[in-house]
Formats: structure tokens, sequence, C-alpha cells
């Protein structure tokens, strides 16, 4: 176990989800994963382990923002030896063709500022997906008829944002939603060698003002597991 992850050794399968809301984490292994077991519930941030398809399988909570998610890819990578990590999450479309409940694979996550910003010092470093894990994920959501968008994606340290230039110009340059997590995932991945991708689900719209009804989100987020879960294990 670690400080953040009470499983102990051999209770996290070397593919994991990472949803940011633990309840989340809990709803997709109930629901996707056979045999789920629950392998973490430190200050409440839930993990379970399971199989899909004969595939073992762990979804497990990140919480909101890179700095929370730092700290469990980190450990599930350096101590219980996770090699594929699936960001599975709600984003908020920036795009007029992309729409509430399309699906957004992210293949470039730009972003102001990390934790990991400090050791790049001057050099501003490009967190992009695994493209193995994009192509499969791409192929798993055109076979279910998904609406998907591939591009770039803005990383936010902030939910409250009041950056309306800075919106104005993601916007401008074609990227496809925000959300809180996946650059430094991304930026995590690469050091440490491992795969990762963002599956995210368009909640809301910043351009419209829509926003998906809460009785609505539970079968468009059942898609993104769905892709994600086939984008680990492809056919």
């Amino acid at each position: 176990m670690t400080v953040h992850i009470g499983a102990a050794p051999g209770d996290i399968a070397e593919t994991v989800l990472m949803p940011g809301d633990p309840l989340r984490a809990e709803w997709a292994a109930q629901t996707f994963l056979q045999d789920a077991v629950c392998v973490n519930r430190v200050r409440g941030m839930l993990g379970y382990t399971g199989t899909y398809k004969g595939n073992r399988v762990t979804i497990q909570g990140s919480g909101m923002g890179m700095p929370s998610l730092s700290i469990y890819a980190n450990e599930l990578i350096r101590d219980y030896g996770a090699k594929t990590l699936i960001r599975i999450g709600s984003c908020g479309g920036m795009q007029a063709h992309v729409g509430i409940r399309d699906v957004i694979l992210a293949m470039a996550a730009s972003t102001l500022s990390t934790p990991s910003r400090g050791i790049f010092k001057e050099l501003n470093f490009a967190p992009c997906a695994d493209y193995g894990l994009l192509r499969a994920a791409e192929a798993a959501a055109q076979s279910r008829d998904v609406a998907c968008h591939v591009g770039g994606i803005y990383s936010s340290d902030v939910f409250y944002d009041e950056r309306p230039d800075l919106n104005e110009q993601m916007t401008r340059h074609g990227i496809l939603g925000v959300e809180m997590e996946a650059a430094e995932l991304y930026i995590l991945a690469a050091r440490h060698g491992a795969r990762a991708l963002a599956v995210l689900t368009v909640s809301d719209h910043l351009q419209t003002g829509e926003a998906l009804p809460s009785d609505q989100r539970e079968r468009s987020f059942g898609d993104m597991v769905e892709i994600a879960l086939e984008a680990a294990f492809p056919a």
C-alpha cells in the first residue's frame, strides 16, 4: 500500500481507468466489470479491480485537477506497476461542431501549468496520447456509432475560470474541449514509459451554454467507459 492507495500488492491491474469522481469509479466497476472488488477506500477515493472480457482492469478515482491526479497516477505507475492509464471523464465543449454527449479523444493537451512544469524549466513540453490507444478508441467509437472527435484539448488548472480571452484563443486554435487532468497524465506516462489516453464525454458547452441533464448522463458516460475498455483490449 501507499500513502494514498490502500491496495495490497497485486490488487491493482496493469490497465487502470481513472475517472475523477470516486462514485463514478464505483458505478463503472459495478456496471462494466465482472467480479469487481473494492481495493481502495483511502480518503474515500474508491478503486475497484475486476475483469472485462477476461482481462483484468482497475477503475480508480483520481479526484479533481492535475495535482490530485498526479498523486494517484504516480503511485499507480511507480508502486503498483500500472502500464496503461485511461482517463474517463466529462469536459466542456469549445467548438460549434462538438455536441453535448459527443466523445472527445484527446490527441494532445495544452495547458498553462501542471505539477510537472518545474522540471521542464524553459521547455514547453507537448503532452500527447499514446497513438495505439487513440487509434483503438476511435475504432471502438466508430463501431458503436458514437459521435467522436479526435484532436487537442485544454487542461485547465482552475474550474472557475475568469479568462474569457484565453477561452477565445483556445477556440480560435481548434481546441475541442476543456477539462482539468489529461495534460499531467500524459506527462507522467511519458516520463515512466506507460501508455495514456483521455476519453471524454461532453457534458456542457462553453459556446452554447447547453448542459447534459443529470438523468441522461449515465448512458452517455457508459459509451465513454466502453470505448476506453475496448481501446485497452482491442479484439
